[in-house]
């Protein structure tokens, strides 16, 4: 663990106001609003599963202040995941209709993430494996939640100030609570060969899971003036630095593997904690 970031780590009370916000909120680019449309549909079925996994894992963690971070990244996640559904929930009022494709995310990670039901060294080892996917997993929403915090262009696009408030806020903690699975994964294997192996799975399975989710949502789009291809958008979309680019998942990947590697080796804390101070959900809050 990394003394650099001995803070303490909790849920914030935030009010995001959706009612304003229209179906294509980053207004000229309707790829890149369904790319950030992505956080209201996997990441909370993930976040879901990695807050259940730290729960369970939570008896095993004797540290002190380790526990005090794995308690405060579970309310934090458990926030994250009211948020987005919040904003689901509005985007689904006005014609995006996702639901069923939602149910189907949320059976995904529960076969594949979920505790199965095992007992004994068995459940131990699988609570150490998916730990060790979820770090690798950790590790790329920290990276994405940085770069919203710098994307200046999304203000420069005008984009819906509730959405970017709620982009920017669940970047910032994410890169508040970058080191949190990471340590705990370490406490309680640290294993190099195991850390290796489910950083690989994380990054062959996020790409193609916002691959798949953003081309849903762009078909599920009802607009008439979406354009009539995806695929060209994504790519004008990434060139404009509208989104952050899909090599992200291959480029952080040896930094990741590094010996010595420790999360909290990523860019400076400071930008993502005085944002937290004074998002205005946040003080919308207080």
């Amino acid at each position: 663990m990394a003394e650099t970031e001995a803070h303490a780590i909790e849920a914030r009370d935030v009010r995001f106001d959706f009612d304003s916000v229209p179906l294509h909120y980053i207004p000229g680019e309707v790829l890149a609003t369904h790319i950030v449309n992505v956080m209201h549909l996997v990441l909370p079925e993930g976040e879901r599963a990695m807050a259940q996994a730290l729960s369970e894992a939570l008896p095993s963690i004797h540290d002190p202040r380790l526990r005090e971070e794995v308690q405060g990244f579970v309310g934090q996640e458990t926030t994250h995941a009211d948020s987005h559904e919040a904003a689901r929930r509005h985007l689904q009022s006005l014609g995006l209709d996702v639901e069923s494709f939602v149910g189907r995310i949320g059976w995904l990670v529960d076969r594949l993430l979920g505790d199965h039901g095992l007992d004994g060294r068995a459940k131990e080892e699988w609570l150490r494996e998916r730990l060790g996917l979820f770090a690798g997993m950790e590790h790329y929403t920290a990276v994405i939640g940085e770069w919203l915090l710098n994307a200046d262009v999304l203000a420069e696009k005008n984009m819906h100030p509730a959405m970017l408030d709620l982009v920017r806020w669940h970047g910032a903690e994410e890169v508040e609570h970058r080191s949190v699975v990471y340590d705990a994964y370490m406490y309680l294997d640290g294993g190099y060969a195991r850390k290796a192996r489910t950083a690989v799975l994380a990054s062959a399975t996020l790409l193609p899971l916002f691959i798949i989710s953003t081309a849903y949502l762009y078909r599920k789009d009802p607009s008439p003036d979406k354009g009539r291809f995806w695929g060209s958008q994504f790519v004008g979309a990434t060139l404009r630095g509208v989104v952050p680019s899909w090599t992200v998942f291959f480029s952080e990947l040896p930094r990741y593997l590094r010996p010595g590697f420790h999360p909290s080796q990523l860019g400076p804390m400071d930008k993502a904690l005085r944002y937290l101070a004074h998002s205005p959900a946040a003080r919308a809050h207080s």
